[in-house]
């Protein structure tokens, strides 16, 4: 990624994130794509001072602001991170275009034999307050999440789940 493509897309990350460079959810999107951007550099060394910053970058995200989110992670455009604290994704996490997503949110991994296991959400995904999205599950596009859900299982397109374990209701 260009450095051009790097200002253009945290640009609409802050679009997304109405504008306001203070919310801590835009400034941890930020953060991870100046991650990946990073990365795109070929010499180690040069890539070195940039590699320090990006941890500087991750470990202020996640200690002051409560929002893991690992360059690793496959995160689309558009994505807004609502609210702070308590989020947890998953470096094989796969998060597609305009989700939005709350506070007190893990997309992980189910179990420790299956450490690289992640959920792929598709575009237009609203991830309720407390959602837990475990394993290596899909969740199509248009799905709305309630709060405190736990996924365990695919979710089709235009759906809406919740409870524990989460279940199809009815959309309104």
């Amino acid at each position: 990624m260009k450095l051009k493509n790097l200002v253009t897309t945290i640009r609409e990350d802050w679009i997304a994130h109405n504008r306001d460079w203070t919310l801590p959810g835009f400034r941890a999107l930020a953060y991870y794509r100046f991650g990946n951007w990073r990365m795109g550099i070929k010499s180690k060394i040069v890539r070195a001072p940039f590699s320090l910053l990006y941890r500087f970058l991750y470990r202020r995200a996640r200690n002051l602001y409560g929002i893991e989110l690992p360059y690793s992670a496959k995160i689309g455009q558009h994505v807004v991170i609502e609210h702070q604290h308590g989020i947890v994704i998953h470096g094989n996490a796969k998060i597609g275009d305009y989700c939005i997503i709350r506070q007190g949110v893990t997309i992980g991994n189910r179990s420790m034999t299956a450490v690289q296991d992640a959920p792929r959400l598709g575009t237009n995904v609203n991830v309720g307050a407390g959602a837990k999205l475990l394993g290596r599950i899909t969740i199509g596009n248009n799905v709305n999440i309630g709060a405190n859900a736990v996924l365990l299982e695919d979710v089709p397109s235009d759906q809406s789940v919740a409870g524990i374990p989460a279940r199809l209701i009815k959309r309104s």
